[in-house]
């Protein structure tokens, strides 16, 4: 999201618009002491100016609690010292915290903006959280190459080009990727591969690409493919589809009826992207679309991106920490920490009003650099689509729900079954893949009582484990992981520690991370083994291995017997999938990488000009400093690197 000059308190000129105060100092003792927690708050309170800020509530350990904004600090934070005024929730804060941190802003709308950000940071507990492990998706078509390709992009947009998005999944944006590539012709092949081509290649011949990589298309044709896609992507599909079909048309009239079927199929696939959509946004332009649910202390949000009239994909979010506080202050929470990452479209719409309805909007103008509109829609195409996504929002918050009974169930059971003292909060699963010990890696995937979550996610490259030795890989990985745990978190209450720990393999994977945990004085975290029974599995069922020795089983069509394999076949797919990308890198690795201080653009540019690295290690230093991109100082370096090693 566009941000201005001095958007950030780290930014080298944040300086001059917020001042950070660590106004106390981290007291001893960790105890709930609400007397304590009013002292703390009260020092701070001498100290503040009604200024425009954010204030961070500290534990005794330093970790963040609660992040909040206020137009006036001392006045907000006074509140805080009225105990009998305050719901339970907060009297449970205030007696938790040991000190604040104090940011003061030129305005309430920056407040906003970096409340947002902190709250995102620190993920305090008793703040409103969006939950989103991972990035919304865009397609970008890039602008620095002749004949600009079209992907998926995830993360910082970094790269000159257009973007368009955020699409709602992935499964979304590859499916109208594809779309589109069959409507434009477009490539998608990287820059590397486009420059080594000397024939089309699969996707020219199934007529998804027009082939610019071996002059199939000139110039001034892919960019007038490449503007067409603009205009379709920008909202006028109508005027591309007008075109393509009086194209048709006049290839029909003169009997070019190759010509006419290819415009037919780019037709067609043009229908499919509109016919894609699930809702009909005819009309409302770019827009975002929110409607809120709630029940028995949850809240569902429901959002449709809607961009030049099409839907992009919806998706329903479900903040936590929302337990006694009102919709609307739940739902400018989440507005806020939504668009700390997602880029505005110039219209918001929501399903009532809200309170700070035009702080947000102002907040969301600063970012974004432009206008923002926040309304609720009375009638209209406006009104019968967020009709719609209340409908939605109520059956996401249902579906939610129903599933987090199955879910606590599926938990209880799991705790008798595996005989431990508690439901447990954090799942870890472990396993190893290789070939014949090649590129072996371990990987832990780490699930919670909503499900799996994919931002703990971790993996190992093994670095003494012998080859084919899935004992000792297991060793490896397990002595790394908790040896980290007991140095970063010893009191164990830092979220690192898992409440059961489950292994891929049998009896040898299970003694061998039981021995490592007990070498290491670890001995009260749960260990089971889930492997497959002699058979095939004995008709589908698993093998669970105690740490004593003991063997259970579950009936082949047990609930949990279903959910453990989920847990088991996640961990497998995520270390299958590591291990490919780690075998992948070392089958395209080049000698190149080996040069100090040459990245991957620079390696890019001396692979385009000399074709391969052997010639670059022949090239001598007057054809070095020839190529593209590379100075005499890098190349002087490159040549120097071949030479020294004769």
């Amino acid at each position: 999201m566009a941000r201005s000059p001095a958007g950030t308190p780290s930014h080298p000129k944040g300086a001059d618009r917020f001042n950070e105060d660590s106004a106390t100092t981290t007291v001893r003792g960790g105890q709930p002491d609400i007397a304590a927690g009013i002292a703390a708050i009260r020092e701070v309170l001498a100290t503040l100016k009604p200024k425009p800020g954010v204030y961070r509530m500290i534990d005794a350990k330093g970790d963040v609690l609660y992040v909040g904004k206020a137009r006036a600090l001392r006045n907000r934070v006074a509140n805080y010292t009225q105990v009998d005024r305050l719901p339970l929730r907060l009297k449970r804060m205030v007696s938790q915290t040991r000190g604040m941190t104090i940011v003061t802003t030129n305005s309430e709308a920056e407040a906003l903006l970096l409340e947002a950000q902190l709250i995102k940071r620190y993920r305090p507990p008793y703040n409103v959280l969006l939950r989103d492990d991972k990035s919304f998706p865009f397609i970008l078509l890039r602008a620095d190459h002749d004949f600009p390709r079209i992907s998926k992009h995830r993360g910082a947009r970094r790269a000159k080009g257009n973007y368009y998005g955020p699409f709602a999944s992935a499964g979304s944006v590859n499916t109208t990727i594809n779309a589109l590539q069959k409507l434009f012709l477009l490539r998608s092949c990287t820059d590397s591969f486009f420059a080594r081509r000397d024939r089309p290649c699969l996707l020219y011949q199934i007529k998804r690409c027009s082939a610019p990589c071996v002059g199939r298309i000139d110039q001034a044709g892919y960019r007038e493919l490449v503007g067409e896609a603009k205009d379709f992507l920008g909202g006028k599909s109508g005027a591309v589809q007008a075109k393509l079909n009086a194209q048709m048309e006049d290839a029909a009239t003169s009997l070019d009826f190759e010509r006419a079927a290819m415009l037919r199929d780019r037709l067609r696939a043009a229908t499919f992207i509109q016919g894609s959509q699930a809702i009909n946004a005819e009309g409302v332009g770019n827009a975002d679309v929110f409607a809120l649910a709630e029940k028995g202390g949850h809240v569902g949000v429901q959002a449709f991106f809607i961009r030049g009239g099409q839907n992009w994909g919806h998706r329903a979010f479900f903040p936590s920490h929302t337990e006694g506080l009102a919709a609307e202050e739940v739902f400018t929470a989440f507005l806020a920490q939504f668009y700390e990452d997602v880029p505005p479209p110039r219209t918001i719409l929501v399903d009532r009003p809200l309170p700070e309805g035009d702080l947000l909007a102002e907040a969301l103008r600063e970012a974004a650099g432009g206008r923002i509109e926040l309304s609720v829609p009375q009638r209209g195409d406006r009104r019968r689509l967020m009709d719609q996504a209340r409908r939605n929002a109520v059956e996401a918050l249902e579906r939610r729900l129903a599933e987090s009974g199955t879910k606590a169930r599926l938990g209880r059971e799991l705790a008798e079954f595996l005989e431990l003292p508690e439901v447990p909060q954090r799942i870890e699963v472990y396993d190893n893949s290789h070939i014949q010990g090649s590129n072996a890696l371990g990987a832990m995937i780490v699930a919670g009582p909503e499900g799996f979550i994919k931002g703990q996610y971790r993996k190992w490259n093994i670095k003494t484990a012998q080859t084919n030795d899935d004992f000792g890989m297991m060793r490896e990985v397990f002595g790394r992981r908790f040896a980290r745990a007991q140095d970063e978190d010893p009191d164990r209450d830092g979220g690192m520690w898992p409440d059961l720990v489950l292994i891929d393999g049998g009896k040898g994977q299970m003694s061998a991370a039981r021995d490592t945990l007990e070498e290491m004085g670890i001995e009260d975290v749960p260990l089971i083994a889930i492997a497959k029974g002699p058979g095939h599995g004995r008709e589908g069922r698993e093998v669970f291995h105690f740490p004593d020795g003991r063997e259970k089983m579950l009936p082949v069509n047990a609930p949990l017997l279903f959910h453990l394999q989920r847990l088991r076949d996640e961990v497998h797919r995520f270390a299958i999938g590591a291990h490919r990308d780690k075998r992948s890198r070392a089958i395209t690795a080049s000698p190149l990488d080996e040069i100090p201080g040459i990245g991957p653009a620079r390696k890019r540019a001396l692979l385009l000009h000399f074709g391969t690295a052997s010639k670059v290690r022949a090239a001598a230093l007057e054809d070095l400093q020839r190529a593209p991109g590379v100075s005499a100082a890098v190349a002087q370096v490159v040549y120097d690197f071949y030479h020294a090693r004769g």
